[in-house]
């Protein structure tokens, strides 16, 4: 029965996605030949092109359509999928449709029509990605509303009653919309039968599922079974017989999964992502074209300002200018660090390497003020230029006290999944200098957890007043 629903419900969004489509052809050929709003600046037809032109290519646009949302995975039941999954994917299926369509109608031209509008063909585009994806997010959580209220609820029973078990539960208390019931747990072993975990009753142990499954109208079955039970899974699902219900595995990694972990498709073996970098593919030409063209903005807006730092250095200072220094970066690759030379000449001699610290006497008068409004590190805008560091990354740090650190705090080196920065999260958290490395570690994987360029421009942004604060800075 609940499988029937899901085919009434992606019946009912293919035709209303199809209605859209069309709907938005249609208002983009009315919008550029009749509306008026494009006559001031873009040319007068001395004739409006044929408006039956534009229905008979209609037919092809439907089929184009309905084949990449189909391609896209958006007629999947998937109850679980997110707002902006639903645009990103959208915008791209329209993006694609519309190159299609171009290419199609160089071709096939009704009517003896000369060319399809351009401005319709972009009007489109946008009014079909806005059309569709307002549709689809309105008719969702209209259904969201309906499963919070005990509406067209999937019921669940959770083979398991461990650690992995409890977070099942918590995730689906934590989202009620996505409409899962969780009808009771089965467990391996007797002396938890009748109990409750988190609230929810354990029904009976693991050869009882095709019991329970008859008795209690279970739509889906969850495996979460721990890691030391797995070889009971083919009995479980033996078990199971001829019962007609999906089945989905929680693998029992989840305290493996560290950084940006999910579940992806290889020719059809499904692989478990436990840690990942997100400068992949198209996400690394993204940021790397945003780090050339910020960098290359910055160096000419305070390339003058540099020069005249790098004279007051040499005025006041005796020895070199700049100040290289090699940091780990990238995949662990290691580069040579420039920065404005604050300190006396060799101050590490007799040290080592150490971090700065407030008072720090190695400083130079100058250098105490250019390490306080960090612009040291504007040279550093050199490096992001030729691609060593990013604009907003993790902070570089030096190999030899990498090697400690890397043995004190858990996962520290994945930090290294993404280019290292002339700024950061844990930067303008105020997390710099002698503050916690625990904390900053956080700040620097929660931002590769969630990178994206909005995160990188929020970043920038409040790095200026970090900047002006001097806030952590010695």
């Amino acid at each position: 029965m609940l499988k029937k629903y899901s085919q009434v419900f992606l019946s009912i969004l293919f035709i209303s996605d199809m209605a859209m489509v069309a709907a938005a052809w249609l208002l983009a050929y009315e919008v550029r030949f009749r509306a008026g709003w494009f006559s001031a600046f873009l040319p007068v037809y001395e004739a409006t092109p044929r408006f039956n032109a534009y229905i008979a290519i209609l037919p092809v646009i439907l089929v184009t359509w309905a084949i990449l949302m189909r391609r896209e995975g958006l007629y999947l039941p998937r109850r679980v999928k997110s707002p902006f999954e639903e645009l990103i994917r959208v915008t791209r299926v329209s993006a694609i449709g519309v190159f299609v369509v171009i290419a199609l109608t160089f071709f096939y031209r009704p009517f003896e029509i000369f060319t399809y509008s351009r401005v319709v063909m972009g009007l489109f585009w946008i009014f079909s990605s806005v059309a569709l994806t307002g549709f689809r997010i309105a008719l969702r959580q209209m259904f969201r509303e309906l499963r919070r209220r005990g509406y067209n609820l999937r019921h669940i029973l959770v083979v398991g009653a461990g650690d992995l078990a409890r977070e099942v539960l918590r995730r689906v208390k934590a989202h009620p919309e996505i409409g899962m019931n969780v009808v009771g747990l089965l467990a391996r072993d007797m002396s938890k039968v009748g109990r409750t975990v988190d609230g929810v009753p354990v029904l009976g142990v693991y050869e009882d599922i095709q019991k329970v499954l008859r008795s209690r109208g279970v739509d889906q079955v969850v495996l979460a079974l721990p890691a030391d039970a797995h070889d009971r899974m083919d009995s479980v699902l033996k078990f199971m017989g001829e019962e007609l219900v999906d089945v989905r595995v929680v693998p029992d990694l989840y305290h493996h999964m560290k950084l940006r972990a999910g579940v992806e498709d290889f020719d059809g073996l499904p692989m478990v992502r436990l840690q990942d970098s997100p400068m992949a593919g198209w996400n690394n030409v993204v940021k790397r074209a945003f780090d050339f063209c910020v960098s290359a903005l910055m160096l000419a807006v305070v390339g003058p300002f540099m020069l005249m730092i790098a004279g007051l250095i040499k005025l006041f200072s005796p020895g070199p200018v700049f100040y290289r220094q090699t940091r780990m970066g990238f995949d662990g690759r290691c580069f040579e660090m420039i920065k404005f030379r604050t300190m006396r000449v060799n101050a590490e001699a007799g040290t080592g390497a150490v971090w700065a610290r407030a008072d720090d006497p190695r400083r130079t008068p100058l250098g105490r003020v250019l390490r306080k409004l960090s612009l040291d590190e504007l040279p550093q805008l050199f490096n992001v230029l030729r691609g060593d560091m990013s604009m907003v990354g993790p902070r570089p740090e030096r190999p030899e006290l990498i090697d400690q650190f890397k043995k004190q705090i858990p996962n520290y080196m994945l930090r290294h999944k993404v280019k290292a920065g002339l700024t950061g999260l844990a930067q303008v958290r105020g997390l710099r200098g002698s503050t916690s490395l625990e904390k900053r570690i956080d700040s620097d994987l929660f931002y590769i957890e969630h990178w994206s360029l909005g995160l990188d421009t929020e970043i920038l942004l409040r790095t200026i007043p970090a900047v002006l604060l001097g806030r952590g800075a010695h």
